[in-house]
């Protein structure tokens, strides 16, 4: 089944995709630190593993080795078809078997602060048997209080282990429960000593200097685990076993001096957007005023959009009408999901203003980029977004969002203008220069590539073809800037248009009249992204 997982686009250019698999106890939270420092060149997957996360229900079996290989599944399925894996703790372990079990999907490997054997044998340094018995037993009669404890050993040889204990606590961990004994179970009969050594991806094992519960001294035996060379095991000085907290800028550098020097960074591809956000933006504020006396291609494409949501689920806590623009569409969604906490957003404030002062009480909103939502993760049950995503130059960074904010099971109906919007006007200016006159939007296709990068998602689209008809070219000129959707490239034209340009495409357009009218196509996208 998908698990709870956040796919975090990078910032910058994506160079490589990173999955953080969380250790014992903990919760996806614990990467948050790192997160900043990782994101401006990978792409980061981030998820909550079940029988390790507290509350996170684990599948039942009579053996937590077939257990074991039903959660790894569905890592694989939450996560890009081929990635780094970093694991830290038992998620290094998982990390293991994962690069092990399926090298095909695991690039390359990196442990933090996990031993290979994490309880002690005769030949191997670890926690003693006995003791980990015994806190498995505590785990089983009072997990809660068993939780505790284990966080206090995380923080032992912190520089400031109060300080970072608080931190701990504060990662929004469920509840502790039984379903915590799968993960214990792993912990004691997981042994890679001799599966790391044949791994034929590349490798690198980070130790902290001040781990309490996986000491350094394992460290040079990890390394002679391999006859031919050395396995690469490195000590991060000053650390405890919460390097992810506690060391973060540290552990970043390690991470990415392993992938260069392995060749592991990629090219990357640049998505940077053909305009402004802020220009976009300052655009549609100064058009709130006047937008709805011009808009009623805008009205009857979201009203079809409307009907979309027949199909969606009937049980919604929480809609965010994404790119709400005047408020236009608060009404209806309010009158079909009455009970239902209603989130108007807009990348333009000016919008936002118009629209929370036409719809008065009964509503929360906020001003934010559709790339970048200041929401929870998995916090929305529905998302209605009509006419706003052509304004998203970066497709998988706008479906991850979305992903990322819907509950499972939730739903996004949306639309979009693809590339044949104003073909007409486009035409025309082409009959009379080179430059470029009117925005170009994203084709559907490039919706449905990024949608290919989110595991656990569902994308439908269907394309629909809307003809307005005016009585002169200036009529639709006018209509444009009246809406805010004037030409807002980088490579537009500097400058004034001269005259005799303006009067050579209004000629060219002149052409395409018929019965008295001259017609403006638009090309709508209508999606619906599931989140499973």
């Amino acid at each position: 089944m998908p698990l709870h997982y956040e796919y975090l686009p990078a910032s910058g250019v994506a160079q490589q995709e990173l999955v953080l698999l969380h250790g014992w106890g903990c919760n996806r939270e614990v990467w948050r630190p790192l997160l900043a420092l990782l994101r401006p060149w990978a792409n980061v997957t981030v998820l909550d593993i079940p029988g390790v996360a507290p509350a996170c229900v684990v599948g039942s079996g009579p053996d937590p080795i077939d257990i074991l290989a039903d959660v790894l599944a569905d890592i694989l399925d939450s996560c890009p078809a081929q990635a780094v894996y970093l694991g830290w703790s038992l998620g290094g372990l998982l990390a293991a078997e994962l690069a092990h079990r399926h090298p095909e999907r695991v690039t390359a490997l990196i442990t933090l602060c996990s031993n290979p054997k994490f309880v002690a044998a005769a030949d191997w340094p670890g926690m003693d048997a006995g003791v980990f018995a015994g806190f498995a037993d505590a785990v089983q009669a009072h997990p809660a209080a068993a939780l505790k404890r284990f966080d206090t050993l995380q923080v032992a040889g912190a520089r400031q282990p109060r300080g970072l204990l608080r931190q701990l606590q504060a990662l929004g961990r469920g509840p502790a429960s039984g379903e915590l004994l799968t993960g214990l179970l792993w912990l004691e009969t997981l042994d890679l000593r001799n599966t790391l050594p044949a791994l034929a991806q590349p490798q690198l094992h980070l130790l902290a200097g001040e781990d309490a519960l996986v000491p350094p001294g394992v460290a040079p035996r990890m390394a002679a685990l391999s006859a031919q060379a050395p396995l690469p095991v490195s000590v991060l000085p000053g650390a405890s076993h919460l390097a992810p907290l506690d060391s973060p800028e540290l552990l970043a550098r390690e991470i990415r001096n392993f992938l260069d020097t392995t060749g592991a960074l990629l090219e990357g591809e640049d998505e940077a957007p053909d305009w402004e956000k802020a220009a976009v933006a300052a655009s549609f504020s100064r058009a709130a005023s006047s937008y709805d006396s011009v808009a009623q291609l805008q009205r009857d494409v979201g009203e079809q959009l409307l009907t979309y949501l027949d199909a969606a689920p009937a049980a919604v806590d929480t809609v965010l009408d994404l790119g709400c623009g005047t408020g236009y569409f608060c009404a209806p969604l309010k009158a079909r999901y009455p009970e239902a906490r209603y989130l108007g957003l807009d990348l333009a404030a000016g919008m936002v203003e118009y629209a929370r002062k036409r719809c008065e009480a009964g509503g929360e909103w906020l001003v934010a980029d559709a790339e970048s939502l200041p929401l929870a993760s998995e916090s929305i049950d529905l998302i209605f977004s009509s006419l706003t995503v052509q304004w998203c130059a970066r497709p998988r960074h706008l479906l991850a969002e979305l992903s990322r904010i819907l509950k499972p099971g939730g739903w996004c109906v949306f639309t979009s203008l693809g590339p044949e919007t104003l073909s007409e006007l486009r035409a025309a200016w082409a009959a009379v220069d080179g430059h470029q006159h009117v925005n170009t939007f994203l084709p559907g296709a490039s919706l449905l590539a990024a949608a290919e990068h989110l595991p656990g998602t569902e994308l439908t689209l269907n394309e629909q073809m809307y003809r307005m008809e005016y009585t002169r070219v200036r009529d639709l000129l006018d209509e444009l800037k009246t809406l805010g959707a004037h030409n807002m490239n980088r490579s537009r034209p500097s400058g004034l248009t001269s005259r005799r340009a303006l009067q050579g495409m209004l000629q060219a357009y002149e052409s395409r009249r018929s019965q008295g009218v001259l017609p403006a196509t638009y090309e709508v996208i209508f999606g619906v992204l599931k989140k499973l």
